[in-house]
């Protein structure tokens, strides 16, 4: 548990001494491991909460199906003596009367207090972990060559792991952090893809964002958030979407709008800018598997690197609200992302295809059930 304790900036300090490098390895595996038997904590936790809830909810809808519909009032006496019964009982009692005034005797007969339940009682909660969001695991391995990992340095992190005996536990997503490099940006981080760690994309920011072989349709649209950092003008996330199956409802749903915009100056001040946008929306629904009760359901599924299909993760479902730039370029390259919902154009010059299925997260914009995104051109890249 010492790995737990020390702080992340203290790792990059350590000397090159072999018995301090040995101690700081083991710190890494002690604190992975617990990090992920947290996450199994967590969610046993709340599919056993989940659980308890279906049940309550069922015993609740059989309980009003046996009793019935409540009785109606009679218009007679006794109607009048239960309204104005039920009338009195909703009055809040006269405060002479109150069981905390001096006429009721020892302080006994108080009310006890009860605890306030919120939104978040019974929730697993842990400052390592969180649910819905990816690890952030930790390795300890010295690369000579600087922030950059070489090829044999991240073999490396993968024995570490190894060692752990945590690669049973991992799952694609998960982020590993090479405590030894530093902790500015994402420096040392790798994810892990369900066979082997593979380097964040610097092509669009440089503090780096998730790569492409990872669709994030299988994630929640927060899953990485301030585990992958970002800053600066790429403050919102890239993502990787291909919107290829609601194209022909982005194609129904297109508009040309004016949008005001909030831009910062290199002065630091703030300056309103009318543009226009190309916007759509498009729906993605709640994925049913194929039951009785929905004999026709056919849900939409991410292939991972590893040949695994999941569907969409539930966090997506709602409104998709997608934006592209307000010129004959951005609707052509919007047309092509959508594939065979728009006719081609012929004649066309063909930019940009790497960025076919690359998306910026709108994070000032979105919302539970409405996600904003925004179409990342070929004009943004730092790596041609």
């Amino acid at each position: 548990m010492q790995g737990v304790s020390l702080p992340p900036h203290a790792f990059a300090r350590i000397p090159i001494v072999p018995e301090l490098t040995r101690e700081m390895k083991r710190a890494a595996r002690s604190y992975t491991r617990v990090v992920l038997r947290l996450r199994e904590q967590a969610e046993a936790e709340d599919r056993a909460l989940a659980l308890t809830r279906r049940l309550d909810r069922g015993l609740t809808h059989a309980r009003q199906r046996s009793e019935g519909p409540p009785p109606s009032w009679s218009n007679g006496a006794s109607g009048l003596a239960r309204r104005s019964a039920s009338r009195q009982s909703s009055r809040a009692p006269s405060p002479t009367f109150s069981t905390y005034s001096h006429n009721n005797g020892s302080h006994s007969q108080l009310p006890t207090p009860t605890r306030s339940t919120g939104s978040n009682s019974g929730r697993f909660q842990s400052p390592l972990f969180r649910l819905r969001r990816a690890p952030l695991l930790r390795v300890f391995v010295r690369s000579p060559e600087g922030d950059w990992l070489s090829d044999a340095s991240v073999l490396e992190c993968e024995a570490e792991l190894r060692k752990a005996g945590v690669l049973p536990l991992m799952r694609a997503g998960d982020v590993v952090w090479d405590t030894a490099v530093g902790d500015e940006g994402n420096v040392g981080r790798l994810v892990w893809d369900g066979r082997y760690l593979i380097d964040l994309d610097y092509t669009y920011s440089q503090t780096g964002d998730l790569p492409g072989y990872l669709p994030n349709l299988a994630f929640p649209p927060s899953y990485f958030h301030r585990v992958i950092r970002t800053a600066g003008e790429h403050k919102n996330p890239v993502v990787h979407i291909d919107v290829t199956p609601w194209g022909e409802e982005i194609a129904a749903n297109l508009q040309l709008l004016q949008d005001r915009v909030r831009t910062e100056t290199p002065q630091g001040t703030y300056h309103t800018v009318v543009r226009w946008t190309h916007r759509s929306s498009f729906q993605i629904r709640a994925q049913h598997p194929r039951t009785r009760a929905h004999p026709a359901a056919s849900p939409l599924s991410i292939t991972l690197p590893t040949g695994e299909r999941r569907a969409i993760d539930p966090g997506w479902v709602g409104t998709v609200v997608v934006e592209a730039e307000g010129t004959n370029e951005g609707l052509a390259d919007l047309q092509r992302r959508c594939g065979k919902a728009f006719p081609p154009r012929v004649g066309s010059e063909v930019k940009g295809d790497r960025e076919r299925g690359v998306w910026r997260i709108l994070r000032e914009r979105s919302r539970p059930g409405e996600i904003w995104i925004r179409a990342v051109s070929y004009k943004e890249r730092l790596i041609p």
